[in-house]
C-alpha cells in the first residue's frame, strides 16, 4: 500500500492537465528525450557538474526547448521552477542499474542514490519512465489507461453488487442469531476485493489526471461506505484480546495489504480476527457486537452505539431488550429507545425481504 501511494503521489505531478505533463508530451512527441530531476537538494547538487543556471518559471515550451540539449534539466521539489539545464549527473557507479541505456541507467541510480523523482524519456522507444528510490514505473498512453480504469470500473461493480448482496444474508443470519466464523470471513474477504479494486482505480485516476473526472465520479458513487460497513464489520467479531493489541481500521487496512493468496486462506483471515483457523473453529456460532446493524438506524450517533454495545455485549440482547432497559443505556431517551426499537424492527423485516429477492 505504501508504495501505491508514493506511486500516486507521483503520478499526480506529472498528471494530464498539468504543465510539466504537457511539457514532457511534447518532448516525446518530437523524440528529443530528455533527463529530469525534480528537487535540488543537497545530494542532487553534489552529483550535478556544469550546466547552465536558470532558476525560470517551468513551463510547456521552456521544457521542450531546453530538452533539446544533451544534459540533463533540475527542477525545484515542486516542479514549479527549471533550476538548471544541461548539466551532467554523474551517480555512484557502484549503485547496480537493471537498465541497458545510458540515460536510462542514469536515472535509476540518481534516483537511488537522492531518493528524489527523476524522469527519463527515450529518444527512440517513444516512453516515459519514471523513478524514485527502487520504484520505476513506465508511463502508457492516455488511451490504454482509461481504457483499464473502465474496465476496473466494471469490474467494482460486479465485486459491489456481489458483496451487498452477502452483508444482506449475513445481517439476515445475524438477526436470527446463526452466524458461523465462516460467514463473517466470507463477508471480509469481499470487502476486501472491493477496497483492492477500488486503490487499483484511484492510481489509474492519478494517472489520468484532468482526463479522470468522470472514472472518479463513478468510483465514488461505487464505494460509498464499504470501507465504513468493514470496519463496522470487524469491530462487531473482533475476538476480545484482539481487540485490545488492533483498532477494527488496522485490521482492515493490514488485510488490504495482503496478498491475493492470503486473502483466499478462510483460515488466515479467521485468525487475524483472533478466532483460530481449524476447520471445526471456523463452523462456531458467533454473534455480533451491534455497531454495524445499529449504524444504519438514522440519527443514531456512534457513541450512543458504542454506549448500547457495552452495556448488551450483542445484537441480540439489543434487538430483545425492551424500550425501558434501553432507556437506561446512557444518552437514550424514551424517544430514541422507541426509535432503536422500531429501527431494528424494520432493518429485520427488509433484510429477511431482501434475502430471498
Amino acid at each position: 500500500m505504501r508504495e501505491n501511494e508514493k506511486l500516486m503521489q507521483i503520478l499526480e505531478t506529472i498528471a494530464p492537465g498539468t504543465k510539466f505533463r504537457e511539457g514532457l508530451e511534447n518532448i516525446l512527441r518530437a523524440k528529443t528525450g530528455a533527463l529530469i530531476v525534480v528537487g535540488d537538494s543537497e545530494n542532487v547538487l553534489g552529483i550535478v557538474d556544469g550546466g547552465f543556471n536558470i532558476n525560470s518559471e517551468l513551463t510547456p515550451a521552456r521544457l521542450y526547448e531546453l530538452a533539446k540539449m544533451d544534459g540533463a534539466m533540475v527542477l525545484d521539489d515542486r516542479a514549479e521552477r527549471i533550476l538548471c539545464a544541461n548539466a551532467q549527473l554523474i551517480p555512484d557507479p557502484s549503485i547496480s542499474s537493471s537498465e541497458t541505456g545510458t540515460r536510462h541507467r542514469t536515472a535509476e541510480r540518481v534516483a537511488k542514490q537522492t531518493g528524489l523523482l527523476v524522469i527519463s524519456i527515450s529518444q527512440r522507444r517513444d516512453i516515459i519512465s519514471i523513478y524514485k528510490d527502487t520504484l520505476k514505473h513506465v508511463l502508457e498512453d492516455i488511451r490504454v489507461v482509461l481504457a483499464k480504469a473502465n474496465q476496473a470500473v466494471q469490474t467494482l461493480e460486479k465485486y459491489r453488487s456481489v458483496l451487498d448482496q452477502t452483508l444482506t444474508n449475513l445481517s439476515a443470519l445475524e438477526f436470527e442469531d446463526l452466524v458461523t466464523i465462516a460467514d463473517v470471513v466470507t463477508v471480509i474477504q469481499r470487502t476486501e476485493r472491493v477496497l483492492k479494486i477500488q486503490n487499483e482505480i484511484e492510481r489509474y485516476i492519478s494517472e489520468l489526471g484532468s482526463e479522470g473526472r468522470l472514472i472518479k465520479m463513478q468510483l465514488d458513487e461505487l464505494i460509498t461506505n464499504v470501507r465504513e460497513e468493514g470496519i463496522l464489520l470487524i469491530k462487531d467479531y473482533i475476538s476480545d484480546t484482539e481487540e485490545e493489541k488492533l483498532e477494527a481500521e488496522e485490521v482492515l487496512d493490514s488485510l488490504v495489504d495482503w496478498s491475493s493468496d492470503e486473502m483466499l486462506s478462510i483460515s488466515i483471515v479467521s485468525k487475524a480476527l483472533g478466532h483460530g483457523g481449524s476447520v471445526n473453529a471456523l463452523d462456531l456460532s458467533i454473534s455480533p457486537r451491534g455497531y454495524r446493524i445499529l449504524r444504519k438506524i438514522p440519527r443514531l450517533p456512534m457513541p450512543v452505539i458504542e454506549n448500547l454495545v457495552e452495556h448488551f455485549n450483542s445484537l441480540d440482547n439489543i434487538y430483545n431488550a425492551s424500550p425501558e432497559e434501553l432507556d437506561d443505556v446512557d444518552g437514550i431517551g424514551e424517544v430514541r429507545a422507541k426509535a432503536i426499537k422500531e429501527g431494528l424492527r424494520r432493518l429485520r423485516d427488509q433484510v429477511l425481504l431482501d434475502r430471498h429477492i
